[in-house]
C-alpha cells in the first residue's frame, strides 16, 4: 500500500474546517524564517496555504543569512506578543544556537511541540512529524503494540518525537542514526521510520519482506526532494509512504491540529 499523504492531509482539514467553526475570531500563526533555503521555501509555503484554507493569518518575520542568536530571540520574543501560535523554522544558520532560540517560544504557543525545555506532555499534545508518522501507520492498518520498530535518526523534528510517542504507543522501539548503529538492523523490523535525511540511503536488501515504511527524511537531492528510502523499496514493503506526498503534507496538518488544541486549553 503506498500512503497518499495528501488525500490524509485532505481528511484532516475537513475536520479541522469543523474546529475553526469553533473559534471564529481571528487566529494568527507566527512563523519566523532565516536564511534563503529552496526546501525552507517549499515547507514555509506549504504552511502558509494550508493556513489559508483554515482562515488563519500567518504573520512572518525574515532573518538575514547572517543573523545574530540575539537577533533571532528578539524576533521570537516581540512575535510570540503579536501571534496565537509560533513556528521558528529549522534549519536555522549554523551561527544560530538554535537551543537557546527555541527554548524562548512559549509553551502555550509551541506547535511544533520544539521548545528543548520542556515536552508536549505538559500541553497535552506531540510533535506533528511524529502524530503524522502515527497516523499513516493507522492509515496503512498498523497496529504498533509490540511491533519490532527501528527509527533511524534521532534529529528534534522526527526521530526523537517519533520514538517516543511510538514507544508510548507500546512499540518495541529502537534507533540509529548515521554516525551510530548498523543499517542491518533494519532487516528484522516490522516498522520502520526514516528520518536520517540522506537520500535513499534505504535500498531494498536492507529490509524484509512485509515491512511498514514511514519516510520523513525529506532532504534536497540535485534540486529534487527525495526521502531517506530508495523508491524501490516499495515493492517489498507492505506499506509505503513516498517523499514528497508522504509525511510531510500529513504532518502540516498536524500543526493546526496542535494549534487547536493549545487554543483550547488556553
Amino acid at each position: 500500500m503506498i500512503l497518499n499523504g495528501r488525500e490524509v492531509a485532505s481528511d484532516m482539514y475537513a475536520q479541522l474546517a469543523e474546529r475553526r467553526k469553533e473559534h471564529p475570531g481571528p487566529i494568527r500563526l507566527g512563523i519566523i524564517v532565516a536564511g534563503a533555503n529552496p526546501v525552507i521555501e517549499q515547507f514555509v509555503r506549504i504552511k502558509t496555504r494550508a493556513a489559508g484554507t483554515l482562515n488563519i493569518e500567518m504573520i512572518r518575520r525574515n532573518l538575514p543569512e547572517d543573523a545574530t542568536t540575539e537577533d533571532a530571540i528578539l524576533a521570537v520574543r516581540t512575535l510570540s506578543a503579536e501571534v496565537d501560535a509560533l513556528i521558528v523554522q529549522l534549519p536555522l544558520p549554523k551561527q544560530i544556537d538554535t537551543n537557546a532560540v527555541l527554548s524562548e517560544i512559549p509553551h502555550a504557543q509551541d506547535v511544533d511541540v520544539i521548545n528543548p525545555r520542556h515536552s508536549g506532555e505538559l500541553m497535552g499534545i506531540d510533535a506533528p512529524v511524529a502524530l503524522a508518522v502515527v497516523e499513516l501507520l493507522k492509515r496503512g492498518g498498523v497496529d504498533v503494540r509490540g511491533k519490532r520498530t527501528v527509527v533511524v535518526g534521532a534529529g528534534r523534528l522526527v526521530g526523537a518525537p517519533s520514538a517516543a510517542l511510538l514507544k508510548k504507543l507500546g512499540a518495541d522501539v529502537s534507533m540509529f542514526t548515521l554516525e551510530e548503529g548498523s543499517i542491518e538492523d533494519l532487516k528484522t523490523a516490522d516498522i520502520v521510520v526514516l528520518g536520517a535525511g540522506k537520500p535513499a540511503f534505504v535500498r531494498p536488501e536492507h529490509i524484509q519482506d512485509g515491512v511498514a515504511i514511514i519516510d520523513a527524511g525529506a532532504s534536497e537531492d540535485g534540486g529534487v526532494v527525495r526521502g531517506d528510502a530508495d523508491p524501490a523499496c516499495a515493492g517489498k514493503a507492505s506499506v509505503f509512504s513516498p517523499v514528497p506526498g508522504g509525511v510531510g503534507p500529513v504532518a502540516v496538518a498536524m500543526i493546526f491540529k496542535n494549534l487547536f488544541d493549545l487554543l483550547e486549553k488556553k
